[in-house]
């Protein structure tokens, strides 16, 4: 395993440490506004099942688009594929606030499918950033990975404290579910402006940055070229062709088959938590003291716990490198399906809370040490491409997830 660590005298590794958790926050932060306005679309659409249906309608654009990148990962600009992304989420983010504007609030089938489309259209751009960013600093310090991979979890635990802020702050005023929500998606399409701006002039120009991508050029990338113009390197004529006569870069399918234990971890990791987030957690916990309060607490408590389970990993000591150790882990939260199960029709919603807060900590912990382990041993090329690979299994695994989650309804009717 080759030394992968940069010269002392290169600045700018917090910063960057800061950018991608903001990008990774980017990433989901207009999906988790989606995901966390539901109160709003169930009482929008309440004969549509919003919670399930946005999200199953989400993930075969997501698993699909990705499915096509990774597959052409390494004739793919990143910097154009990432822009994209961002973009797009820029644009949905928008389009929604648009069209609850233009339809002054009113459900029905037409604004219904309006909705989807622009779930599906996160799906694409999800695809292009969250694979995009994973795959493009996978070939830098694992502190990057682990930064984005915080910045997912906390845009949830953004997105429900702003969630709860705004349903607070106008609960008591008419039509103050609409005026929460439509504050809340202002908010969110700022952010999404803020990412698209971040990763175009501030992230290519970070001295630590251009090095990991001018290594990774030199190391027979062709993914980087845009990036490092745009922070200001050009790369030599032919010092990629150079390179490839060279090395021979392994194919994505011995890419996969040599970690295919952390492909098929990180699926099982997202099917269990999906087939739970937050159909399951929306609608199905029964009634109890917290009223309408009770699934905006619950997916906030599980977002907040998958934010602190992203940083346990830092802790050298508490963080599962074994391979067979992690897997095992991994299989065992299959046991959270029957105490969900049991919970819901049994316990009082302390225990339900409980319950969501290690299913959250789980989830976290366990994505971060899969993602920080996995890419390593390889140049920067492959470790592009198995970051890609592994996001695929990761998109898999919630598409899997979010499919089950229909399971529940059975015996309960429509």
């Amino acid at each position: 395993m080759e030394n992968n660590e940069p010269p002392r005298r290169l600045e700018g590794k917090y910063a960057a440490m800061v950018v991608c958790w903001l990008l990774g926050n980017g990433c989901l932060f207009a999906w988790n506004s989606m995901l966390t306005i539901e109160d709003y679309y169930v009482h929008l659409f309440p004969k549509y099942h919003p919670s399930r249906v946005l999200t199953l309608v989400y993930q075969p654009f997501a698993v699909g688009t990705l499915a096509i990148l990774a597959y052409k990962e390494d004739r793919i600009n990143t910097r154009i594929r990432n822009l994209f992304g961002y973009t797009l989420f820029f644009i949905s983010t928008l389009s929604i606030l648009i069209l609850d504007l233009a339809t002054s609030g009113k459900g029905g089938l037409g604004t219904f499918v309006g909705t989807c489309v622009i779930s599906g259209a996160f799906g694409i751009a999800d695809a292009h950033t969250q694979g995009g960013m994973v795959g493009d600093l996978s070939y830098m310090l694992p502190e990057f990975i682990q930064s984005f991979l915080a910045g997912l979890a906390a845009s949830g635990v953004l997105t429900s404290a702003l969630r709860l802020i705004t349903k607070a702050a106008f609960e008591k005023t008419k039509n103050g579910l609409r005026k929460g929500a439509i504050m809340f998606f202002a908010i969110s399409t700022f952010f999404e402006l803020l990412c698209v701006l971040l990763y175009s002039f501030v992230f290519p120009k970070l001295a630590i940055v251009k090095y990991y991508r001018s290594k990774a050029a030199s190391e027979g990338s062709k993914t980087v070229s845009a990036d490092l113009a745009a922070g200001g390197i050009q790369i030599p004529s032919g010092g990629a062709n150079q390179y490839e006569k060279e090395i021979d870069r392994k194919g994505n399918k011995k890419l996969l088959l040599e970690n295919i234990d952390y492909a098929l971890d990180l699926f099982l990791i997202y099917a269990l938590t999906l087939s739970i987030f937050p159909g399951f957690l929306s609608e199905d916990t029964g009634s109890h003291s917290l009223g309408t309060w009770y699934a905006l607490v619950l997916i906030a408590m599980y977002n907040v716990c998958d934010l602190i389970g992203r940083y346990i990993p830092l802790l050298k000591f508490l963080k599962v490198e074994s391979r067979k150790k992690l897997t095992t882990a991994i299989v065992s939260r299959l046991l959270f399906v029957p105490a969900f199960y049991f919970t819901a029709k049994y316990g009082t919603q302390g225990w339900m809370i409980m319950l969501t807060c290690f299913l959250g900590l789980s989830n976290g912990y366990f994505t971060v040490c899969v993602l920080t382990s996995a890419p390593k041993g390889y140049k920067g090329p492959e470790q592009n491409a198995l970051g890609n690979l592994l996001v695929l299994f990761l998109l898999g695994g919630i598409f899997a997830g979010v499919t089950l989650d229909w399971l529940w309804l059975i015996g309960k009717g429509w």
